[in-house]
């Protein structure tokens, strides 16, 4: 996917996901989730590259710009959605597939002791936009 339409696909699922989105301007100007994803797309980019420092430079300033951190090294599908993004860490072995929304708060990756394997979280998006079933009857939860 190129990155215009990469970048298009991220300002649609905005608008399919937040209810308070009102038009382009507004969310290419004050959506913190959607200049958290593109600012990652350069540091991975960076990163997959083996540039030295400048990836974890274009995180940290994205972090201040955001209070959304994600490691260069963390993948990301296409579909991602970060809403209240304040206080969500993406770590470095984090795998999330497509079609996935976060929420504040929220830490995925890391390391439980010096001497135990990094945690290794994979996150799925659960529902095709064919199922019928909510996200929470996909889970196993009923409401």
């Amino acid at each position: 996917m190129g990155l215009l339409r990469e970048l298009k696909r991220d300002v649609d699922v905005v608008f399919e996901r937040d209810p308070a989105a009102a038009n382009l301007v507004e969310v290419l100007l004050t959506c913190p989730g959607l200049h958290a994803r593109e600012l990652h797309r350069v540091a991975h980019t960076l990163w997959n590259l083996q540039v030295p420092v400048l990836p974890r430079l274009v995180s940290h300033l994205s972090r201040f710009l955001t209070g959304i951190e994600i490691h260069p090294g963390a993948q990301l599908g296409s579909g991602l959605f970060i809403d209240h993004g304040s206080g969500v860490v993406i770590g470095e072995t984090t795998e999330i597939g497509t079609d996935v929304s976060i929420y504040q708060g929220v830490t995925l990756g890391g390391t439980s002791a010096a001497d135990s394997p990094l945690l290794r979280p994979w996150i799925l998006g659960l529902v095709s936009k064919k199922s019928s079933q909510s996200p929470w009857e996909f889970a196993g939860f009923r409401r």
